[in-house]
Parts: C-alpha cells; structure tokens; sequence
C-alpha cells in the first residue's frame, strides 16, 4: 500500500512543490518506524521520533552506511543494486525494489528542467560508467536514450570520431541534442576533438574517477569552454545513493527537483543545520528514497543561498575518494 501511496504523493509535488515539508514528515515518521537499520540509529541517538517537529530536527544517516549495510524501509525482494564505482574502496550498494519508480523520478526531474526527454537526442559519453554494472546513471540515460525521438541517440566509450560527426549531423538537420558526459570523457574529447558546441546542450556530470588529476568546476568550465565554446554548460549532481538529481543550468548552482531538498549542517556538529552562505556538509532530503532511506548525510562540502541554489565545493578530509573529489582552492 505505501509504495503507490508515497509514489503518488511523490508525482504531486512535481505540480504542488509547497508539500514537501508535510510529505517529509510523513516518510520520515515512515522510515522510522519501518526501517529497522534507521531505528536503531534513532535509538542509539536517543531520538523519539514522535518529537520531531520539523524538517530540519530530522537526523540524516551518513551516507557511509550504504557501503555496509542494506538498507530498506519494510521487507522487501531487490529487482536491481545501483553500486557506486568504488574508487575510494569499498563500493556503496543501493538496494532498489522497483526501477520503474526511479525511472519514472528522473524523468520528472528532467522535465521540470528542460522539455520531455523525448524531444532531444542524448549523446551520452560516460567511459567509467558503462564499463561496469549498476550505474544509476546510466540506467537514467538509457531510459532517455529509448523515450527519444531520434535514432542519432545513444552511448559512447571513446568513439570519439562517430561522435563528432554524430554532433555535426544533429547540428545539419537542427535535431535538439544533450552531450551528456563525465569531465574526463568531455576534456579528453576535447582535445582531439574541439568543436562548436555553441547550438548543443552541454551536461556534465560526476568526477575524474581516477583518471585525471581533479578540478575545481571553474577550473574544468574554463577547458570546457576553450574547446567547445558552448552557449552554456549545465551539471547534474546524483549519486548511487539517490533518487532524485538536481541540476545547474548557471556555472556551478545547482538546483534541486521537487522531491528533493538540500541543508547544509556543521561540519563538527552534524546536528546544526547552517545559515544561508556558511561552508558545511550537504545534507540530502530525498523523498523519492521513501523505500530506503530518504534522509542522508552527505560527504560532500558546500553552501546553500537564500534562493534555494546549493554548490558543491570538495569532500570532507576524512571521507573516502569517490570520483566527486574537488579541489578546495576557491573557499
């Protein structure tokens, strides 16, 4: 009863936003009673569900505990795991009881953004993550890939001629075309291959993933825009252990989709949410995970400003490399 019930509920805020908070309430006073794992961290930090009264009083579990536990709210069987790429050590695994309700989030997500996703060609070039398995990312692009219009989509490894003149096509017969790519997979085309992107979506998305030094996102939209010159350069920020994405369609401020909300907390005291413009740890409030667990801490560092937007600016010291490892230069 409550996976169509909370699907449903899900599917609404895409239309009426203003009920994340009551919907957040309700999931987490779900998980906490259902989701024996996240129970007993309640109880180790001697939380009483029932006096939580707000957003902000709800405890996230740190997102490490997807690399040793599963996770879920009730019993359940796994269709499928999204695994991380494990390039900092142990992989995160993220148990999933139904692909269609993931599927079906990023598709929202997508179009609160931009248009159905069947009215673009994607380009997809993710090398690190087609060569392994359960990619939530790539799980995403394939669904994109065969909602759209145009037979021009699909993926690439390192094909990078077919993709240039795949790129010149689209750009000859005016088709509506997503580059969406992994920095290094974007940088190493880029040198063998700069183009006029200037009529192209560019999409960038992940980290270096061991096999390019990391940048700062200034540093990487600098190179990106010197071989590509492109009308504007978004990011998606999603991970293994979410549902829901957030987008930038501004150099590095991203924006969340309806079913998900960004705080930032103290870095010394995971319990302190911040003000508007203070450096901390991101905080993530997915409702979409309202079969796992819909309230994570993240490793990530960044800010949060008075309109909503977050930045993700580097990872904590303590936390493992995962690929999304950012320089600090800026802060």
């Amino acid at each position: 009863m409550h996976s169509n019930y909370f699907t449903q509920k899900i599917s609404n805020l895409y239309k009426n936003p203003s009920g994340f908070n009551v919907l957040a309430m309700e999931i987490f006073q779900y998980q906490a009673e259902y989701n024996s794992l996240y129970q007993n961290y309640l109880s180790l930090l001697d939380i009483k569900p029932s006096n939580i009264t707000k957003v902000t009083e709800i405890p996230c579990l740190p997102i490490s505990f997807f690399k040793f536990k599963e996770i879920k709210t009730g019993n359940w069987d796994t269709e499928i795991k999204f695994k991380s790429s494990g390039t900092g050590g142990v992989q995160s695994c993220h148990h999933v009881r139904q692909s269609g309700d993931y599927l079906s989030n990023t598709v929202n997500g997508f179009k609160h953004f931009f248009n159905p996703p069947s009215e673009y060609c994607f380009l997809a070039l993710l090398p690190s993550y087609l060569e392994r398995e359960g990619s939530s990312l790539v799980l995403m692009l394939d669904h994109f890939i065969k909602a759209s219009r145009y037979s021009q989509s699909g993926f690439y490894l390192n094909q990078f001629n077919q993709l240039k003149n795949t790129i010149e096509e689209c750009k000859e017969a005016g088709i509506p075309t997503i580059l969406f790519g992994v920095p290094f997979g974007l940088l190493d085309f880029g040198e063998t291959h700069a183009m006029d992107l200037s009529d192209i979506t560019l999409i960038e998305t992940g980290g270096m993933k061991g096999r390019r030094d990391e940048m700062t996102k200034a540093q990487l939209y600098t190179l990106l825009n010197k071989y590509f010159q492109p009308k504007a350069i978004y990011s998606e920020y999603g991970m293994t252990e979410m549902f829901s994405q957030a987008y930038s369609l501004q150099e590095g401020k991203f924006q969340c989709c309806p079913s998900m909300n960004v705080l930032i907390r103290e870095t010394n005291d995971p319990f302190q949410i911040l003000n508007s413009g203070r450096l901390g740890a991101l905080n993530i409030y997915d409702l979409a995970n309202f079969e796992t667990v819909s309230f994570i801490a993240t490793d990530d560092l960044g800010r949060k400003y008075d309109d909503g937007t977050f930045e993700v600016l580097g990872r904590m010291d303590h936390s493992d490399l995962r690929g999304c490892n950012l320089l600090i230069d800026e802060i």
